[in-house]
């Protein structure tokens, strides 16, 4: 007897906009993709964004893919959301926010960042108990903000979410986050890997995996105000509320899971994880380059984010803030195309794009730098040394990162392993060929664009099927793609590059 389908809907819900796939549970097949945007407003460092308008936003996505699917609304079993990291929404009495929410890049809590950092024992301690060191972008730094700044909404704060357990608390009517997202917070420690959940419900975590109590009384935050801690991202939460159902036009009936960061589900949908690929790096090429891998090492590195994977395993970060808008950025002020550029036509131009400051290497006062020009100088080499510079930052951390996975470089298994290349600009010929030629690693650019919302789809997936959402999206190959062998490392670019960083930053950069 042929039995109907089963569809799953994951939700990427980003800084920009809300992007919701329907997805085939049998085969991983991509039915649909529905799309609403969000705003942001602020100056002077301030970015904020309504809640509701997050809520909206995914209603009428999700709305849009299952109408552009062709599916009924009953063959929708289950959902999961995958936010942007780090936001700081404050409810109130009525559930509500009460404020619009702080956003990962709103820099205005630096100044408690650091006061936070110099606490509790300094950096270290805060690497031993949460595996990453506060800065402006952690949800930490941002509550203590809105604790010095606005201690009106502080009081009268009745629930602290992060953007994606607040869309799954309006699903579901549940307050619950899983250890994934929770790791970004700077106030949830993770020291051994939460597994699977096998009794598919929300619990607070235990042991090393939970809400540090010294943290909490440091920020003054009572640990009642924060959401359960689900063992996983695919954990089963619930079903939809009346109100959500109504809202999203499908029936009471769908599973909701856990959810996780983006960060996070992008993993997922790589099929990264325990049940996957394990050690096997990732660079992302946005507005910002990120670099991570799944690994069952626990990093204690101040460079990186030591974020936990959500399946139990860790998920370290890197972040460079200088990358594909900055390249863009140089390409306008050349008045060119970003396609013509010309990476590695003079060997004398090196381009330092640290247009806002830099994260890694730590440069926050630094701005760009432009060496070795002459009379000849064509304006097209000038471009490709940008992006052999933004490239060359992005590289430089992810060797870092592995580095402090406890991975030996120059063995040929870590050596050789493939790259898999992500993000917008993964899409761009000249970033592809650079990344290719600086790295000397073969590089896999995946076919699908939606990885964040597909590891969401893989999470609500396991949530449906107890199966567990790396092995499923491994099953599914929405982290396949073309495999391009490896080219010669460019070492005199690496070094050239290097040499140029190293002699500037003393003085030029600092």
């Amino acid at each position: 007897m042929r039995t109907s389908r089963s569809v799953v809907i994951g939700v990427d819900s980003s800084t920009q906009s809300t992007k919701a796939v329907a997805v085939d549970t049998a085969t991983g097949g991509l039915l649909a993709v529905g799309r609403a945007p969000h705003t942001v407003t602020g100056t002077g460092g301030a970015r904020e964004s309504d809640p509701e308008e997050w809520w909206a936003a995914l209603a009428t996505a999700v709305r849009a893919a299952v109408r552009d699917a062709g599916i009924p609304a009953t063959a929708v079993t289950g959902i999961a959301v995958a936010g942007q990291q780090h936001g700081l929404v404050t409810l109130g009495a009525d559930g509500r926010a009460l404020r619009p929410a702080l956003l990962w890049n709103d820099t205005r809590s630096a100044p408690e960042a650091a006061a936070l950092a110099a606490g509790l024992g300094g950096p270290k301690s805060w690497l031993e108990r949460t595996g990453s060191v506060p800065v402006a972008s952690m949800t930490a730094a941002k509550w203590q903000w809105l604790r010095e700044h606005e201690p009106a909404h502080a009081a009268a704060t009745t629930g602290v979410r992060l953007p994606h357990d607040y869309l799954t608390e309006r699903l579901t009517g549940h307050a619950v986050t899983d250890p994934g997202d929770a790791s970004g917070t700077c106030w949830y420690g993770h020291g051994g890997g939460a597994g699977r959940d096998e009794g598919r419900g929300a619990g607070r975590g235990a042991g090393r995996d939970s809400y540090d109590p010294e943290i909490l009384d440091l920020l003054g935050l009572d640990p009642a105000l924060l959401p359960a801690v689900a063992p996983s991202g695919a954990t089963r939460v619930g079903t939809l509320t009346a109100a959500a159902a109504e809202a999203l036009g499908l029936p009471r009936t769908v599973v909701v899971a856990a959810g996780t960061g983006d960060n996070m589900a992008a993993a997922v949908g790589l099929g990264l994880g325990g049940a996957g690929l394990l050690d096997h790096p990732v660079v992302s090429l946005g507005t910002s380059g990120t670099v991570f891998a799944a690994t069952r090492t626990r990093p204690a590195d101040p460079g990186l984010a030591g974020f936990a994977a959500t399946d139990g395993t860790y998920l370290p970060l890197g972040c460079t803030l200088n990358c594909t808008l900055a390249v863009d950025r140089f390409a306008a002020l050349l008045g060119l195309d970003r396609e013509d550029a010309v990476p590695g036509a003079d060997a004398g131009v090196v381009v330092l794009p640290y247009l806002d400051g830099e994260r890694t290497p730590d440069l926050p006062h630094a701005a760009g730098l432009v060496t070795g020009l002459r009379h000849t100088t064509d304006p097209r080499a000038i471009l490709g040394a940008a992006y052999e510079g933004a490239a060359f930052t992005v590289l430089h951390a992810l060797d870092g990162l592995l580095a402090a996975c406890g991975l030996d470089l120059t063995d040929s298994a870590v050596r050789d392993r493939p790259l898999r290349l992500i993000g917008g600009g993964a899409r761009g010929r000249t970033w592809t060929d650079t990344v290719h030629r600086l790295s000397g690693r073969p590089l896999v650019v995946p076919a699908a664009e939606e990885l964040v919302a597909l590891g969401a789809a893989a999470l609500a997936g396991g949530a449906v099927t107890g199966e567990d959402p790396v092995a499923l999206a491994h099953a599914w190959g929405t982290g396949e793609g073309e495999l391009l062998p490896p080219l010669p490392r460019s070492t005199e670019t690496w070094d050239r590059i290097a040499g140029v960083l190293t002699a500037a930053s003393p003085g030029l950069l600092r």
